[in-house]
Order: C-alpha cells, then structure tokens, then sequence
C-alpha cells in the first residue's frame, strides 16, 4: 500500500492543474465567440478556437479518428498515471513525480474536453455557448472539441530570398494556439529532458553505493589481506 503522504504532492499539483485549465476554458466557452480575441499586449492575445484534434491544433480527420484518439489518450493517461504511483513507491525524485504529475493532469485536462463538452456545451459557432442548454450538447461522448485560447506571435519576419524553398516567404514565430493543459505536458516533458541527470542521479547513487557496500557475514579480499597483515605484525 502506498502512504497517502507519498502522493500529496502529485495529487495536488494535478488538482490545482485541472482547475486552472477548467477554469479558464469554461470563462472562454461561456463569455466568447468561436474566433474572438482580446489582445493583452502585442506578443501575447487570447483567441478562442476549438481543437478537435491534437495539442497544439493537430488534428485526426473524422468521426473514426476523433474516438481513436480519445481512447488512446485515456489508455495513455492511465499508465502515466501507474508510472507516477511506481515512482512515488520507489522513493523517486520528487522532481522527476511532479513533472509526470504535469504530464498526466494536462493531459486528463484535454480528455475532459473531449469526453464531456459535447455533452455540457451548446455550439460556440456564431454564439456564446451555453453550459447545459436545453437541447442538449454539440456532439457526443468522446466527441467534444478541447477549447484552446493562448496564442503568442512573439515575432514574425521574412526568410531571406537566398534560403532554399522558404525563400522570400513570410513566417510567424510562435503560431499555435494552446491551452493551460497543453502547457502542463510541454513543462513536465522539457523538465524531464532538462533535469535528467539530476532526476535518476539519485536512485543511481543509491544502487551503486548498496552494490559497493559488503553483505553481513561476506569478507572481502581487502578484509582478507588487512587480517593477514595484523597476524604478520603479531
């Protein structure tokens, strides 16, 4: 059994993820229309979209497409989620448990999107959509769009005309629209990638020194010739 204290910190920072995401993307469903922005400043604008694909505005085409990759998040949500609880078993850095706690919470917070908005959200085209309207949702269990709002064109120029292919053609820098749950999956997977050495430094130096470290009752060769060197002196 694993003691709740173990899982404190993971639970907390997937609750607190959800209801940031939640939040924010139920304010954007109910109080904006499909395409409307508000800029903040020049580099950073809210701009309500709907995603009914992928992080960052991918997508699977079609009915068929869209459950395959519903489904295939949860079995992926459900082991990272048995991989956190190994970890936390296992005395992991506590670095390492927050970051796949990140992982599995953004992604449970797009699979919220997909299972219920169908079901809880009127259309967002051409309307401010209405939480639990009488007709019933947009779409269907597993159907729903993940509602993405966080848009940052930091720059944009033009390639120079010498460049092969994109030569001449203008390009935009950074263009995708996300959301908070997409944020918390590039922040635990960059960490990962980052801070690795740190995060399995630990349960390395912990195997290494217990392999080094001589079992109860078993002499070494260095015991051995210590001993052989007392007796000699005597």
């Amino acid at each position: 059994m694993i003691k709740m204290k173990g899982l404190r910190l993971p639970l907390l920072i997937i609750f607190l993820v959800l209801l940031i995401d939640q939040t924010v993307k139920v304010y954007i469903k109910t109080h904006f229309l499909l395409g409307e922005e508000h800029v903040v400043t020049k580099w950073f604008i809210i701009h309500f979209i709907e995603n009914p694909g992928m992080a960052f505005g991918m997508q699977f085409s079609g009915n068929w497409g869209k459950l395959i990759l519903s489904l295939f998040r949860i079995v992926a949500v459900g082991f990272i989620s048995w991989y956190m609880v190994k970890l936390v078993k296992t005395h992991a850095h506590t670095g390492l448990i927050a970051c796949v706690a990140l992982i599995v919470a953004g992604a449970a917070g797009n699979i919220f999107d997909s299972a219920f908005y169908g079901l809880i959200f009127s259309d967002s085209s051409y309307q401010v959509a209405t939480l639990f309207p009488a007709g019933g949702g947009y779409a269907g269990f597993l159907h729903g769009r993940v509602v993405d709002m966080l848009y940052f064109p930091i720059f944009n120029g033009t390639f120079p005309h010498w460049l092969p292919i994109w030569g001449g053609e203008s390009y935009l820098f950074f263009s995708p629209v996300f959301n908070i749950a997409d944020s918390s999956i590039t922040t635990g997977v960059i960490s990962i990638l980052v801070f690795q050495h740190s995060f399995f430094k630990t349960k390395k130096s912990h195997d290494e020194a217990e392999s080094e470290t001589p079992k109860e009752g078993v002499t070494t060769s260095e015991d051995t010739e210590e001993t052989e060197g007392s007796e000699n002196q005597l």
